[in-house]
């Protein structure tokens, strides 16, 4: 909650920490490498060899140990640029894609709504709370209890029951911001409370203030989740389940897990996974990933094995491609046969659930299924299409090189998996060329898992060779330029020795007897005679 005094640059500013990495801000200035849990590099404030200017970047900070500046991302930008406040602040809207408010300050109304709303949230969280425990809430109290909640559980999540009747409009209808807070809404005959008979799960701020609420149904009905509507303390694309819980969790677990709802966020919390949140309910966003990344950019997300959990899956890497890094883990596990978080801790213990988060696939591997699951590859078409999105995807990724390295990997993938290996039917005489020496072969495998262009370009003539290209790779000297002139050369010389088996063979039927060979022959002789002088050349050069 902003002063009153403080002008309208507080919250904004409070937007940018939120949206904006420091790793990001500081390494656009300072090559960064990271160790343990923090970022390290040369002071760009003072001449150094050694880096002794350390970024941690779940508290936003950055300090060097030898001359001693600190500061965040704005006075960061201030100091290095040599820029004032608010030149800092117009470069960092940009590089955050935010539009600058007006300078003003800020109005003392706003400043009272928003600490009416503070308090309202807080009195009605101590009223459901307080109601769980009532007659009324009998039945939610007792299906929160054979979910596996504790008193201890329901206490520290402060879970509640809203009951049926309007008991916030009639307790607190004095309150002139009642509306604002999205607790109630006006109808026909006056106030209503907008949750009833719900289980309620209050969502907490940074700081830990409850602002909002989240409302699962209990009979049954749609949708399962109700929640507050935005206000203005509350943000829902901006509101990550259970990460004022997390925090200490995620450092020390050096990744976050996000699960699909709230109930199983808080089990995973209280059985070994603490480093787990939700969205509210499964409209994960950018602003989600963007909190999440400020904390840890490792990531795991786990949800249903079913199609609507794919297809959330599907999403959440599609959102994360523009925050990953080449430090980031980004992984993927799925609940099978119907399950979820909380029924597999239930049934099958931490054991079992710490096994799904281990077997998680990574980014690169989940992507990759996305695509071969989602096209039909075994068609020119259908490879187009793939090929489309694929290139889509990578394009978000901010890192050129990072991106450079996963165009690599699925070019091999493509060249591996999209285009068979087809041995070629061959001329009308049948001619079985000598096998490959081992140096060649070697040579051949290099030049595929380090030019994936190259062999898209040649794929039918390697597919020819009955090479395997999936052995290990050896490591060689070959630049570009390089492989494809060995490439080429090859290909002539494999030409060549077919020509010449297939003039061995024609004049065997010659001196047999059969003069209609003389104009095969003829055509042979000079074609081996053109192709050798296409070989000579190729060596001069």
């Amino acid at each position: 909650m902003a002063p009153q005094g403080k002008f309208s640059y507080s919250n904004f500013t409070d937007e940018l920490r939120q949206r904006l990495s420091i790793v990001d801000v500081v390494g656009r200035r300072v090559p960064l490498t990271k160790k343990g849990q923090n970022y390290w590099g040369c002071c760009p404030f003072h001449n150094e060899k050694t880096p002794s200017f350390c970024v941690n970047e779940e508290k936003g900070i950055c300090k060097c140990f030898g001359c001693g500046e600190s500061g965040d991302i704005i006075s960061f930008t201030m100091k290095v640029n040599n820029i004032d406040f608010k030149e800092a602040i117009e470069e960092l809207a940009n590089m955050a894609g935010m539009k600058m408010p007006e300078y003003k300050p800020r109005d003392p109304r706003v400043v009272q709504r928003e600490e009416s709303l503070f308090d309202i949230c807080e009195k009605a969280a101590q009223t459901y709370a307080e109601k769980l425990f009532t007659d009324e809430g009998a039945h939610a109290l007792s299906y929160i209890r054979k979910r596996g909640f504790t008193d201890d559980m329901i206490k520290k999540y402060r879970i509640g029951y809203a009951p049926k009747n309007n008991i916030i409009a009639n307790k607190y209808a004095d309150s002139k911001h009642l509306i604002d807070s999205g607790l109630c809404r006006r109808g026909d005959f006056g106030m209503y409370d907008f949750f009833r008979d719900k289980l309620m799960f209050p969502l907490f701020n940074a700081k830990g203030n409850i602002v909002a609420f989240s409302g699962r149904s209990l009979d049954g009905s749609e949708p399962k989740y109700m929640n507050t509507s935005d206000t203005d303390i509350f943000h829902k694309r901006k509101t990550v389940f259970g990460l004022n819980f997390a925090r200490d969790a995620i450092h020390r677990a050096n990744r976050s897990i996000v699960v699909e709802g709230q109930i199983d966020a808080i089990k995973m919390q209280c059985n070994g996974f603490g480093e787990t949140v939700a969205p509210l309910g499964t409209a994960l966003t950018e602003d989600h990933i963007a909190l999440l990344c400020k904390s840890n950019r490792n990531i795991t997300f786990c949800f249903d094995g079913d199609g609507a959990g794919q297809k959330a899956a599907a999403r959440a890497c599609s959102i994360v491609m523009p925050f990953v890094r080449d430090t980031s883990d980004i992984k993927f596990a799925f609940v099978m046969g119907g399950k979820d978080p909380d029924e597999i801790l239930t049934n099958g213990g931490v054991d079992a659930m710490r096994k799904i988060i281990d077997d998680a696939v990574g980014l690169t591997d989940f992507l990759w299924q996305v695509v071969n699951n989602n096209f039909v590859v075994s068609t020119p078409g259908g490879r187009a299409q793939a090929e489309k999105f694929l290139k889509t995807e990578l394009d978000k990724i901010q890192d050129p090189e990072l991106k450079s390295e996963f165009e690599k990997e699925y070019d091999k993938r493509k060249f591996n998996s999209w285009h068979k290996w087809k041995k070629n039917t061959g001329p009308v005489i049948n001619i079985k060329l000598p096998d490959i020496d081992s140096i060649t072969k070697n040579t051949l495998v290099y030049i595929v898992n380090t030019y994936p262009e190259l062999a898209e370009k040649y794929i039918d003539f390697l597919g020819s060779l009955g090479v395997d290209f999936d052995a290990v790779s050896p490591t060689m000297n070959m630049d570009f330029t390089a492989a494809e002139k060995f490439l080429v050369s090859l290909k002539i010389q494999r030409y060549l020795e077919k020509l010449n088996a297939q003039k061995r063979e024609l004049t065997k039927r010659g001196l047999a007897g059969d003069e209609n060979v003389r104009d095969e022959i003829e055509q042979i002789d000079a074609d081996i005679i053109k192709y050798n002088e296409k070989l000579k050349l190729l060596f001069s050069i």
